[in-house]
């Protein structure tokens, strides 16, 4: 849950309409560097996969990473004989550079990479873009750890491939089981909402995107993949490790003080049109309360602790209201991280003021049963005053979650999408509105990358299109999957 004032940057997911003839929906960017012998057959073989089984037209793009050798003309050259290829050259090297240029700068609504040695069966292709056209996912990821993975590579890579991605599950809570398979894809909207995110430029470019996606709540699509190891990869695998490492640092750490703005990057509530209208829809209600749970009984523990070692030197009264104070402070903190999701530093001292006016409640009421309990026994135990207190504080707890909801971290976020018209009783539901219309060619070029608009203009190269050959037929778009009153 939001307190964000500004919603999600990104609307909810649309299947992509069929493609006019010549308009690419797929953008394959297979970034090199000195490959010169081996760049040849593996854009030959991947656009003759795609043209035999890609329904929709594509366009593969070669980034070239500062390559020394003959690389550049091998690529411009590929462009120049083949239509749906074109070659882009950077001054600067990494993996990351190259496909954040790439991605910044494209048209087509999804972008994918592999690298240059095609060491993934291309079969895997068409089921790891087919989530992200049909608008079910935002990311797609291809897996060499996952079930119904088949896998040829020598024990030294396995065993740093699973140590890597257990760090990342160890560290960064990631879920995703293969953080650096070169196969992935992802939509042009989430792209251009995440590049700016993320910094690396290198190996680690990967990790971080898939990471900070995942912390988005953004849906990532893993794909079992049949793999089998390049034996003449120029990747240094120490190196590498290293940089990976400090990746994982750098990103724990901004995660740990909430600088990154990954609530903007959510999905809205539903992505059937006949859902973006519903009101007062509770929104994670069960995590919430898991959260609110989990964190109330350390914080319990916690106050018990407190008052334990308060209680050694002063009276019931006096340990009691600063052991709750000291809790009450840790207690707002933890929840407004872990269970209602509030990240950065705005709003801190309101809520911790406002769960300081919360703190009252818990304490009339356990002051209220300690002094019942001493009017009641005169004398009681050690033992019999903690029992008291866990019976208050569970009595507490309920009031300050409600409170905590409703007050303190309220949903902001409009439960409506935006121009949405309100349904009334027995109507049916309005259709969504047109996807919005495609940048203009104007505003893409905008948001290439420093590599690219300092590259020399000759090193884009696309073949004319032969008149000869006829278009790709137009695929009429299916409305009545969009239509409310087409039963499901």
């Amino acid at each position: 849950m939001r307190t964000d004032p500004f919603p999600g940057t990104l609307p909810a997911r649309e299947h992509l309409p069929a493609a006019r003839a010549g308009t690419p929906v797929l953008d394959v960017v297979v970034p090199v560097y000195n490959e010169e012998k081996d760049l040849p057959p593996c854009v030959r073989r991947l656009h003759e996969h795609l043209t035999r089984t890609f329904p929709y037209a594509f366009r593969i793009t070669i980034a070239d990473n500062a390559s020394t050798d003959g690389t550049p003309l091998v690529a411009a050259d590929l462009a120049r004989r083949i239509e749906e290829v074109r070659s882009v050259r950077l001054e600067r090297k990494g993996r990351g550079r190259a496909l954040r240029s790439v991605w910044s700068a494209s048209d087509a609504p999804v972008l994918a990479y592999m690298d240059v040695d095609l060491s993934t069966d291309l079969n895997a292709l068409l089921p790891l873009v087919a989530p992200l056209i049909s608008g079910h996912s935002d990311l797609a990821v291809g897996s060499r750890l996952s079930r119904g993975s088949r896998v040829v590579r020598g024990a030294k890579r396995e065993f740093i491939s699973r140590t890597y991605n257990l760090i990342l599950r160890g560290s960064l809570r990631a879920r995703f089981s293969d953080a650096q398979c070169g196969f992935k894809a992802v939509r042009r909207d989430v792209a251009q909402a995440l590049l700016p995110l993320v910094e690396d430029s290198g190996w680690f470019f990967d990790t971080e995107l898939l990471v900070l996606a995942e912390r988005a709540g953004l849906r990532i699509h893993e794909v079992p993949v049949d793999w089998v190891d390049d034996l003449d990869s120029t990747v240094h695998i120490v190196r590498t490790a290293v940089d990976d490492l400090k990746g994982v640092w750098r990103v724990g750490r901004a995660l740990a003080a909430g600088t990154l703005p990954l609530d903007r990057l959510a999905r809205p509530f539903g992505d059937d049109p006949r859902d973006r209208d519903l009101a007062d829809v509770p929104r994670g209600l069960a995590r919430q309360l898991v959260g609110f749970c989990v964190v109330g009984v350390l914080s319990t523990v916690f106050y018990l602790l407190l008052y334990s070692g308060f209680r050694t030197f002063t009276g019931a009264q006096a340990a009691n209201g600063l052991a709750l104070l000291v809790s009450a402070v840790t207690n707002t903190a933890a929840n407004r991280r872990l269970t209602f999701r509030v990240r950065g530093r705005g709003g801190m001292v309101r809520h911790q003021a406002q769960g300081l006016v919360v703190l009252t409640i818990g304490l009339a009421l356990t002051s209220g049963s300690l002094a019942a309990l001493d009017t009641a026994s005169g004398d009681p135990g050690h033992s019999t005053e903690l029992a008291v207190l866990v019976a208050a504080n569970l009595a507490a707890t309920v009031l300050r979650f409600l409170l905590f909801r409703a007050w303190v971290f309220p949903d902001r976020t409009p439960a409506r999408a935006a121009g949405a018209v309100p349904r009334q009783p027995g109507a049916p539901a309005a259709p969504s509105a047109a996807p919005p219309a495609a940048p203009a060619a104007s505003q893409a070029a905008s948001s290439v990358g420093p590599d690219l608009r300092t590259s020399p203009p000759a090193t884009t190269t696309r073949r004319p299109r032969d008149p000869a050959r006829p278009p790709l037929p137009a695929r009429a778009a299916r409305q009545a999957d969009h239509d409310p009153r087409n039963p499901r």
